[in-house]
This record gives structure tokens, C-alpha cells and sequence, in this order.
């Protein structure tokens, strides 16, 4: 007897960039929202709520800047998710065993760690790119770099600042993805797991909602204080050619002490408002796709997304 058949690793990968990018665009408003609220300095005044800076980007700007930075957001999951759910398809099914079983919880962990940082270090230029398009409309008039779409972004960012400049923040952003991945993906899988196993809830959509709103929550409160650093060192202007920040630890160390401590969760709100339908939709749209897949590509009826 054959091995099973399997999805190919190329459509693993294809399969998990379509999903990340279909989700973005739906959620790059948030993705805007969350950015700015994060790059604002807190004096310890009064807190600004999510709503307020969507309102205001939308009275102010207009509608239209809400979706600033979109091109970014899409470059990024087409390199950042393409990466990490590819990556991370394929170990969970290296690592199921032959008659179908999971991986335990810890070796998801640890398979969604390798899978994000492989896809952070891929998608830190548009990272970047994001970062800076997001929270331009922040800055005071002369400063605002008035990017026209990614493209121009990262041939600015390579042409005027280098191209290490376009991996700035890339230890923080591969920490946060190795906290995202090993919390979202395993989280996910843990959820999804314990939901059929309960009886009450088939293997299909609202399945998949459940186990992404809890895989979501989980991971929102795991890496925001890591994204606030990230965000922070690709944002940063330098000041009489001093860089504002020496690293992560020095983000951290500075927001705590002169904002303070609960100003690591700064922008929760859009943060997990953007995260839970981000990841409600990534999966969704990803198990579906790996079902029809194995329906009309392998034969295989009434199999599950694989995740």
C-alpha cells in the first residue's frame, strides 16, 4: 500500500498566503488603528480609545487613509504568512503520526516558534514598509514620508537609509512571531482538538470561528509588549543622528518607566480586534481551501483542513 496522499508543499505555501492576504483585507483598518495608538507617547494622561483614533484618522484624513499601507499589509502576508503556514502544514503533518494523531502540544509550540521566525525574518521589509505607511499620518507635516505604495516605500527606505534599514527591528519582530506562532498556531490546533473532542461541535466553520477567537485572545496578550517594541524600532526617527531607541529592551524599559506598565498592551483593543477576525478568517479561509483540495484534486471526501 502507497503512501497517503498529501497536499504539496508548494500548495501548502500558496494556500497559506491567499489566506493571510484575503484576511488583511479586512482587517487593515485595525492594523492602522492599533499601529498608531502604538507609536503615540502616553504622558499618563488621558487614555485614547481605539475608536477615538478611527474616528479621527477618518474625520481628519478621510476614509481612504484607513486603508493606508494596504499594499504593505499584503506584501506582508504574501512573504510573513506564505512562510509560517507553509512551514508549519508541513511539520504538523510530518510530525502526525501514521495513523492520523497530532503532535502534542508542546512539539506545536515548538513547530509554530520555527515556523514564525522563519516567516518574520522573510516579511520584515514589508514589515517595515507597514510600520511606517500606518503611522505616517501621525507624524508632524515635515516629517511624514508620504510613501505612494510599498514598492516606493522599500526602494526609499534601500536608497536613503541602506538596506540593513529594511531588517531594522528584526530580532523583535521574529521574537514576536516566535511568541504569535507558537500562541495562535498551537493555540488553534490545542482549541480545535478539544472542541470535536467534546461532541458537541463538528468539524467545520463554526468550529473553526471558536478555536480562532480562543487562539486569539491567548495570543493577543502573549506578544503585545513584544509588538509595541517592534513597532516602536521601525517607526523611530533618529534625533541629531541618535537613534530614539538602542533596541527591544531599551523600548520596554523606557515605555514602562515613563508611560507605564500597562502601556505594554497599549492599543489591546484593535490589536485583538484585528487579530481574532485575522486569524478567524486566515484559518477559515485556510482549512477550506486544503478541504477542496482534498475533495476535487485527491479524492478525499470529508476530510478535515489539516490544522
Amino acid at each position: 500500500m502507497g503512501e497517503p496522499a498529501t497536499i504539496p508543499k508548494p500548495v501548502k505555501f500558496l494556500f497559506g498566503g491567499l489566506s493571510g492576504m484575503g484576511a488583511t483585507c479586512f482587517v487593515q483598518p485595525l492594523d492602522l488603528v492599533k499601529t498608531r495608538m502604538q507609536v503615540a507617547k502616553s504622558d499618563g494622561g488621558a487614555r485614547v480609545s481605539s475608536i477615538s483614533v478611527l474616528m479621527g484618522v477618518a474625520k481628519n484624513e478621510g476614509i481612504a487613509t484607513l486603508y493606508n499601507g494596504l499594499s504593505a499589509g499584503l506584501l506582508r502576508q504574501a512573504t510573513y504568512t506564505t512562510t509560517r503556514l507553509g512551514i508549519y502544514t508541513w511539520l504538523f503533518e510530518k510530525f502526525s503520526s501514521p495513523d492520523g494523531k497530532p503532535p502534542g502540544f508542546l512539539m506545536k509550540a515548538g513547530m509554530g516558534m520555527a515556523a514564525g521566525a522563519s516567516g518574520a525574518f522573510v516579511g520584515t521589509p514589508a514589515e517595515v514598509a507597514l510600520i511606517r505607511m500606518t503611522s505616517d499620518g501621525s507624524l508632524p507635516k515635515e516629517m511624514q514620508r508620504n510613501y505612494k505604495s510599498v514598492v516606493d516605500a522599500l526602494l526609499r527606505i534601500y536608497k536613503e537609509e541602506g538596506l540593513t534599514t529594511l531588517w531594522r527591528g528584526a530580532t523583535p519582530t521574529m521574537g514576536r512571531a516566535m511568541v504569535v506562532n507558537a500562541a495562535q498556531l498551537a493555540t488553534y490546533s490545542q482549541a480545535k482538538q478539544f472542541i470535536l473532542g467534546t461532541g458537541h461541535i463538528k468539524d467545520g466553520i463554526f468550529c473553526h470561528f471558536v478555536a480562532s477567537m480562543i487562539s486569539g485572545l491567548v495570543t493577543t496578550i502573549a506578544s503585545m509588549p513584544v509588538d509595541i517594541a517592534k513597532t516602536r524600532l521601525q517607526s523611530m526617527k533618529y534625533v541629531d543622528g541618535k537613534p530614539e531607541y538602542k533596541g527591544a529592551v531599551d523600548v520596554l524599559t523606557k515605555v514602562v518607566k515613563n508611560e507605564g506598565f500597562f502601556s505594554l498592551w497599549k492599543g489591546f483593543t484593535p490589536y485583538y480586534f484585528r487579530l481574532g477576525p485575522h486569524t478567524v478568517i486566515t484559518f477559515i479561509i485556510l482549512e477550506q481551501m486544503n478541504i477542496a483540495y482534498k475533495k476535487h484534486v485527491l479524492g478525499i471526501e470529508g476530510g478535515s483542513g489539516g490544522l
